[in-house]
């Protein structure tokens, strides 16, 4: 498991070829002139308030590298609306399709059903794929600082910001923490769990949370599965927490959420 993430950007970047032959930028960047979706206010949706202290980025993930096939009957549309239902915040789209079966076609399809911000989540290594998720939908991307230089880090940022879109930074240790900060992320996510061995570390938030300046959104991501930790995780400083295999494996997306979220 060690290789998995260097695996998936070589893979990442061997579709990226075949995709710019197929769909060059040029015509991409003309598509947006079509597009009908402006991005909607991510910061908004994602800072925590006293009236919203607990804001949640539900995530819609048919598989992943560690545990294969998470729901079998995954229909994106379906568990978007069941998610919006039960008081998301925001939505995470897997678009990756050789390790999470993903599809980038889902961010249009699932925009179509929700009002909520939709997260493009995907290995970002290019702006190619930067504007294929505003043409496809996104609010939002993903970039993961352990897969980027602090130099492609922080373009790829402005990149982003430029077109419109808000950029959610993942970080998993202090040195990634430094190339966000450096990169002027407004948006830092801490996953607890290590991309190179799969391993979960829930301590994490309360290492690195400390080290974040003030005014940044602070996004929980992974291993969270109940009420309680949420309430942990926003005591030392959390806004947002991003939930998928805990909500995929349950029959009442709906109501999973909602106990993650107001507890009860």
């Amino acid at each position: 498991m060690a290789d998995i993430l260097d695996e998936i950007i070589k893979k990442t970047k061997d579709d990226l070829e075949r995709r710019k032959v197929e769909y060059p930028m040029e015509w991409l960047g003309r598509s947006l002139a079509f597009n009908p979706f402006m991005p909607k206010d991510v910061h908004s949706a994602l800072r925590s308030t006293e009236e919203n202290p607990y804001r949640i980025i539900a995530e819609v993930k048919k598989a992943s590298p560690s545990k294969g096939i998470i729901r079998e009957d995954f229909d994106p549309m379906v568990i978007a609306q069941a998610y919006e239902k039960g008081g998301a915040d925001s939505l995470s789209i897997l678009t990756e399709p050789h390790y999470f079966q993903g599809d980038k076609e889902y961010l249009g399809m699932v925009r179509r059903y929700v009002n909520i911000p939709l997260l493009r989540k995907d290995f970002i290594v290019d702006k190619y794929q930067l504007v294929e998720a505003l043409a496809f939908g996104a609010d939002y991307v993903l970039l993961i600082a352990k897969a980027l230089s602090r130099k492609e880090l922080k373009e790829l940022l402005e990149y982003s910001l430029h077109l419109g879109m808000e950029v959610l930074v993942e970080i998993h240790d202090k040195t990634d923490l430094i190339k966000a900060i450096f990169a002027g992320a407004n948006i830092i996510g801490i996953n607890h769990r290590n991309l190179e061995t799969f391993e979960m570390d829930m301590k994490l938030s309360q290492k690195l949370i400390p080290l974040i300046p003030n005014g940044k959104i602070i996004v929980a991501e992974s291993g969270i599965t109940d009420h309680e930790t949420v309430v942990e995780l926003s005591k030392i400083g959390a806004d947002a927490f991003l939930v998928g295999e805990h909500f995929m494996r349950q029959d009442d997306i709906t109501g999973a959420l909602r106990q993650v979220k107001y507890g009860g």
